[in-house]
């Protein structure tokens, strides 16, 4: 849909952070901003989010990193905002080893 243009992003533009839940498509990710917000009614204060979906140009960031992301021109009809920088990056998720003949967990 989008040009090899580069991605212009305004200096007074709109600036979020988040952490990217999925990564399974080439240059698209899917951020989750989450904040809490108080109940007009009840008073509460209940966990809200937003999923937005953003650009990275150069498959920079993976699940589970922070990243900075900043508002620009559409690019396709749900991608608006564009990863600016990875703040922080995802530690390695570890998986249980099992032993091959015990099946028990190792220590």
């Amino acid at each position: 849909m989008s040009t090899n243009a580069e991605i212009v992003v305004g200096e007074n533009a709109q600036r979020r952070v988040g952490v990217v839940e999925t990564a399974s498509r080439e240059k698209t990710r899917k951020v989750t901003i989450q904040y809490v917000a108080k109940h007009p009614k009840y008073g509460k204060y209940v966990r809200k989010r937003t999923v937005l979906h953003v650009h990275d140009a150069t498959n920079a960031s993976g699940v589970g990193d922070r990243v900075e992301i900043a508002e620009c021109r559409p690019i396709s009809r749900t991608k608006r905002w564009t990863i600016v920088r990875v703040v922080e990056k995802a530690a390695g998720r570890i998986d249980p080893v099992f032993e091959t003949d015990t099946g028990k967990r190792r220590k």
